[in-house]
């Protein structure tokens, strides 16, 4: 009986794990992709160095928190994401709004996809 509970104690622990990360990465790439959706508001009124900074800060949330995220996501969606960041900041720094739009909400949808790949439900259990 004592081999069951240990059993039980350890699936409990690797769930709280499972929530904690998931709820983790949610609030993570929620902030983040609020900083890219208030910088695409900025271009738009062509506040270039607002939405710069705005970016920036988006990446700088995303940069700080590297090492968790390399563990703990796949190494290849995660490289995504840093090739999405230059190429934001790279239309940024060009002015050019058509290019920037696209590559932001491109990068936008890649952390959102991020997000729900690490939710715990049926669909990602099965």
């Amino acid at each position: 009986m004592k081999r069951v509970w240990i059993a039980v104690c350890l699936l409990l622990i690797i769930l709280t794990g499972t929530l904690c990360h998931s709820f983790y990465v949610n609030h993570l790439i929620g902030e983040i992709t609020g900083l890219l959706e208030q910088a695409e508001i900025q271009a738009e009124q062509g506040e270039w160095a607002a939405a710069e900074e705005s970016t920036q800060l988006a990446n700088h949330r995303w940069q700080e928190r590297d090492a968790y995220l390399h563990v703990m996501l796949r190494h290849g969606e995660t490289d995504q994401i840093h090739t999405g960041f230059r190429q934001v900041a790279e239309f940024i720094q060009c002015r050019e709004s058509g290019e920037y739009s696209a590559a932001n909400a491109c990068l936008i949808t890649e952390l959102e996809l991020l997000a729900e790949a690490e939710q715990l439900n049926i669909k990602n259990i099965l």
